[in-house]
């Protein structure tokens, strides 16, 4: 049987936008070692998460002793830990070897190894200078690392909520508008009930109108995410989840910050993502670029280059809390749009109604609003 080619490794592993780190300094070496991989050996995934912990773990022994060689060997097992890291990924999405229990593998190791190597890294500098300033700073790299993971679930949970309303509001307009069309149910029956029966029903050609321009409008909107979530499944790691439409609620962020768009599409097109500073530029940071200009400049230039990179995590997780808020807005305003044109009695009942139907906690609710 043919192996792997380099193009169909490209095509079936790389991210539609990733890391600028991992799209420069990562992927070019990542897809070239996967194909050796899936083509000459019996590798798993799960043993790729394996090694690259015991890499990091390695990285982290040298970061203890403090001395200027092996931090910089320390770097070195740390950037070959984390393209080792990249391959497990890709190599299940190349051979379709998915599976949860690689997801939580991939979690805990990744989580695990930023929490020995900083206090490797920043133990070995105490010990060496005797400065209190080391404790803090670990202290600080792992809350921003818990904060930079919480908030990422947490955003991902609110979005997940809002597409799965959205498109629950569409199906409630479609059988809406299915009444009014000749030869449906005007009575308002059962059908009448997700429109808010006992109301008046919608009957004049007006009406109708607006209803399928509305329709159309969240159709093209949940087509095209569709499409994008398609795409999305070969990227998603080692972790299969269920397909929901994704939505773009962007449209107050864009209309705030014009310039948004042209910055997202020049970096699009080199499949970059705008979150220029997240997780993997701030371990990189910190367990790569920090050891070597110690070793070239002295142990008091971690201190700066870590609180500078983690000044810029925190800049980008706000920015995303914000945009996230403005998308909620954008949200709101969608789904009122669509119970004002079934004739709900209000934006909390719908949303509350569908929340109840679909099993949805309180909790999540109040996340959403």
């Amino acid at each position: 049987m043919p192996g792997f080619t380099l193009d169909e490794v490209r095509a079936r592993t790389l991210k539609e936008r990733d890391s600028w780190l991992t799209v420069y300094l990562v992927d070019p070496i990542a897809v070239r070692l996967v194909r050796q991989i899936a083509n000459r050996t019996s590798i798993t995934p799960n043993q790729l998460t394996v090694v690259a912990l015991f890499l990091g773990l390695g990285a982290a022994v040298c970061f203890a002793f403090g001395f200027w060689q092996l931090l910089i060997l320390g770097a070195l097992l740390y950037y070959v830990c984390f393209l080792v890291d990249c391959t497990d990924g890709k190599l299940a999405r190349l051979t379709g070897s998915e599976s949860l229990f690689g997801a939580w593998m991939d979690y805990v190791s990744d989580r695990f190894r930023v929490l020995v190597c900083v206090v490797a890294l920043m133990g070995g500098q105490y010990r060496e200078t005797e400065h209190v300033a080391f404790v803090w700073l670990a202290l600080a790299v792992v809350f921003l690392d818990m904060l930079r993971y919480l908030n990422a679930l947490q955003v991902y949970k609110v979005r997940r909520e809002m597409r799965s309303h959205l498109a629950a509001a569409l199906e409630r307009a479609r059988a809406a508008l299915s009444m009014l069309e000749p030869g449906g149910n005007a009575s308002g029956d059962a059908t009448g009930d997700a429109t808010g029966g006992g109301r008046r029903t919608m009957s004049d050609g007006g009406e109708q109108a607006v209803l399928r321009h509305g329709i159309g409008v969240l159709e093209q909107i949940l087509r095209s995410q569709n499409e994008r979530e398609a795409r999305n499944q070969r990227t998603a790691g080692k972790q299969p989840d269920l397909t929901l439409p994704k939505v773009d609620l962007h449209q107050e962020f864009r209309t705030r910050f014009p310039w948004y768009q042209r910055f997202w599409a020049a970096l699009n097109a080199r499949r970059i993502r705008t979150h220029l500073v997240g997780g993997i530029e701030f371990q990189m940071a910190v367990f790569m670029v920090a050891p070597v200009a110690a070793a070239l400049f002295g142990p008091w230039i971690i201190g700066w280059i870590t609180a500078f990179v983690g000044v810029l995590l925190l800049a980008f997780e706000i920015a995303i809390i914000y945009k996230l808020w403005l998308s909620t807005r954008d949200f709101f305003r969608v789904v009122d749009g669509i119970d004002g044109a079934l004739r709900f009695s209000g934006p909390s009942d719908g949303a509350e109604e569908q929340g109840r139907d679909t099993g949805s906690d309180s909790d999540s609710q109040t996340t959403v609003r």
